[in-house]
């Protein structure tokens, strides 16, 4: 499974429950599965296509046995399947989930505990395998196998790890396909599952391309080749799906996979996304409403994979994606039905990973559970469908049976006529080789000092970048070299090596009057020859543009005395819950200051940050607003001495949220309980302990400490006993 970081940095850039119509089945006879064969050869997107939607067996054949120091055990056999408590697979289960209306099952497989001294897989647990896939190949439905939580893929040398990699890779990818060379296109292969560096601060998110994608792409092309050399008659068209660097959806990650030359191959993605919505527990994460700033945010992903690979007609499939049960049901069907609208329109199936985890109904139990990892859908005892769950299965279910929605209408861009390079002006010549790795000497973008623009020159046009290597990113500044600010290209001519940038979204990136822009420069995050920048009349056609994710708001504070803080005044509707972050450049790094808060029944709030903790060479901020962004503004700032009292719903020291998932709720005052309790188990610093953090939130009742008041005053306050909190000292509860 896939989890991004906590700590990205931020680029600029109705319930539908419905009841799903039921499949019918189609079961084949045990002793036909060995030789089932299609009446005729699929394409990879008719092989996408017909796999529609798809779910996952997760926890189950990836389950492995550790010891009490969390080392492998040796030869645990058939036993790893229930070792992470779900049940044996069943026949009974795949049709259940068949007749749910999933096309597809992913069979995450995990096979180093199943090898012996020579890798070769221990043939009881290839026959169980075969049984599984069996399963769901009765039901003539789509099997995902794949190579799953191999500890010697994910590894923290993967980079240098190829030739030790290789060899047990092609090894047990070499039994499986001949065990299983005369299953039809209806079985895919999936090479690996989340490659990457474990334990390096990169192993799941890097604002640049890492070297580990290389040693992936080289797996995958061996992978390719092995398959392909098979002698069964689907050895040439079963479909294969090549993960990148941890099977991100990261544009630096996807733009870094080398797709094989290969009509059969198809990228596999995962994407728990948004991740402040699906899954963080943490500060940032926000679970009652899926916001419009979600909504964009999850467009936007799912447009970057269209127009990365499906409109370069390189399928993909979503294999893991989901979004945690945080008892917010109508808003997961909100984001369900985007996610699955945008997908189908597309032509890309998503496959729901179920990990058979619920929220337990004994308090002191769900306190101690991870609320992020709560990604279960049906009983795999019952075979009943847990309700809050079903309900945004049944929501994914009615889009995929929505006729009106065209399965991959919108999977290509819409065709624009950009002005022919010779017929532009040519702005900068080349060409120019620029390399990230030479940010230090500002080798790392092309000259600024003879490239003076005026915005005059670009308003209404578009600027055109002819490259090879790394897809640059287009910058501006004004004469100081202030106010860098950098905008992506919204289309790209791969087979040109033309990326094109609308200048009719530079001014809000640029936050303030472009006429003060004086430079535009290319800017490379790997290494790019640029052959010339030219400028351009906007092009004819529809332009299919990003939408905004935030709210930006770009501040001087250059001979601003940093004792003083900066006071930045939103309003909006009474209530809402907004985030987002004073930003700033230092050299490359981009750095933030983090804030989150609520709008008070004045319909205001004021957010403070101390100069202080800015660099004194820093000179321009961005002051940003993430979440619900689109319903609130910032109407004013100032620089104060920083005594500015926030309002009273702002999200901060007092604010009841305990175990700091962004949400107040008894698991706050049970944990409050737990902690003063038993400190040596719930105390700071200990594994199911409090945080620092959610100390200070704790003290919610008269400013005191946190004591058992702390806690009944939590509970009266879901009870709505209270009206808010903190509870100022003299107050009753």
């Amino acid at each position: 499974m896939f989890t991004e970081s906590k700590n990205l940095k931020r680029v600029v850039s109705v319930s539908a429950a419905a009841l799903c119509l039921l499949s019918s089945l189609r079961i084949a006879p045990v002793n036909e599965i060995e030789s089932i064969a299609a009446d005729t050869t699929l394409s990879a997107f008719e092989i996408t296509e017909e796999m529609t939607i798809g779910w996952n067996l997760g926890n189950t054949l990836d389950a492995t046995i550790s010891d009490k120091n969390g080392v492998p055990v040796e030869n645990p056999g058939l036993a790893t399947e229930t070792s992470w408590g779900c049940p044996k697979a069943t026949q009974e289960l795949f049709d259940a989930i068949k007749a749910k209306g999933f096309n597809t099952v992913r069979v995450p497989t995990t096979w180093f505990q199943h090898l012996d001294e020579n890798d070769n897989i221990d043939p009881e647990w290839m026959a169980r395998v075969k049984e599984v896939v069996d399963y769901g190949i009765k039901n003539d439905m789509y099997i995902i196998l794949n190579v799953h939580h191999e500890n010697w893929i994910n590894r923290t040398d993967l980079v240098d790890a190829y030739d030790d990699i290789k060899p047990r890779l092609l090894k047990i990818w070499s039994q499986v396909s001949e065990e299983f060379k005369d299953y039809d296109q209806h079985l895919i292969f999936e090479c690996m599952n989340e490659p990457r560096a474990v334990g390096k601060d990169w192993e799941w998110w890097w604002n640049e391309p890492v070297a580990e994608s290389e040693v992936i792409n080289k797996l995958e092309h061996d992978f390719v080749d092995l398959i392909r050399s098979g002698d069964g008659p689907y050895a040439k068209t079963r479909l294969l799906m090549l993960p990148g660097y941890c099977a991100s959806h990261e544009l630096v990650f996807t733009e870094a996979i080398d797709v094989p030359d290969d009509p059969y191959v198809a990228v596999s993605i995962h994407a728990y996304s948004p991740y402040n919505f699906t899954m963080n527990t943490g500060k940032d994460g926000q679970h009652d409403t899926f916001t419009s700033q979600f909504n964009t945010e999850l467009e936007t992903i799912l447009t970057n994979m269209r127009n990365t690979f499906i409109d370069k007609n390189i399928p993909v499939v979503i294999g893991e994606m989901g979004a945690s049960d945080f008892g917010n049901t109508e808003a997961r069907c909100a984001w369900a039905t985007t996610y699955i609208t945008t997908a189908k329109k597309y032509g890309i199936p998503c496959v729901l990973w179920d990990n058979n985890q619920i929220l337990s109904s004994d308090p002191l139990v769900a306190a101690k559970q991870d609320k992020g990892e709560l990604h279960g859908y049906i009983d795999r005892n019952t075979y009943e469908w847990y309700p809050e769950s079903e309900k945004v299965v049944d929501t994914m279910m009615s889009i995929i049976n929505d006729d009106s929605i065209e399965w991959g209408c919108e999977g290509h861009l819409p065709e624009l006529k950009h002005q022919a390079l010779s017929d532009g002006t040519l702005f900068l010549g080349g060409p120019i080789e620029i390399d990230a790795a030479k940010a230090d000497t500002y080798q790392n973008t092309t000259p600024g000092g003879d490239g003076e623009v005026s915005w005059s020159q670009l308003e209404n046009k578009e600027v055109a970048i002819k490259f090879t290597g790394a897809t640059p990113v287009l910058c501006f500044s004004d004469t100081g070299y202030g106010n860098w600010t950098e905008i992506n290209a919204y289309t790209v001519d791969s087979e040109n090596g033309i990326a094109y940038y609308l200048m009719s979204s530079v001014p809000d990136a640029w936050g303030e009057d472009p006429a003060s822009i004086a430079h535009m420069q290319a800017k490379t995050l790997k290494v790019t020859n640029v052959e010339g920048i030219y400028i351009l009349n906007e092009p004819e056609g529809e332009i299919d543009t990003p939408k905004p994710t935030s709210k930006i708001y770009k501040i001087s504070i250059k001979d601003v005395d940093r004792a003083k803080s900066l006071d930045a005044t939103i309003e909006g509707a009474a209530g809402t819950k907004i985030s987002g972050c004073v930003g700033y450049v230092t050299g490359e790094d981009w750095n933030q200051i983090e804030w989150t808060g609520a709008v008070g029944t004045d319909g205001k709030i004021v957010i403070t940050t101390p100069l202080a903790d800015i660099p004194a060479s820093v000179e321009r901020v961005e002051f940003q607003i993430w979440s619900n962004f689109d319903a609130v503004d910032m109407t004013s700032y100032e620089f104060t001495d920083g005594s500015t009292e926030p309002s009273s719903e702002d999200v901060s020291t007092g604010n009841g949220d305990a175990n700091c998932d962004n949400d107040v709720n008894m698991a706050d005052a049970v944990l409050i309980m737990q902690y003063l309790s038993n400190p040596d188990i719930y105390g700071v610093g200990k594994a199911d302990g409090i945080t620092e953090k959610g100390l200070e939130n704790a003290d919610v009742y008269g400013n005191d400490g946190v004591t058992n008041a702390d806690a009944l005053a939590i509970q009266e306050y879901r009870l709505a006993l209270i009206e808010k909190l903190p509870v100022p000292a003299g107050v009753e509860v």
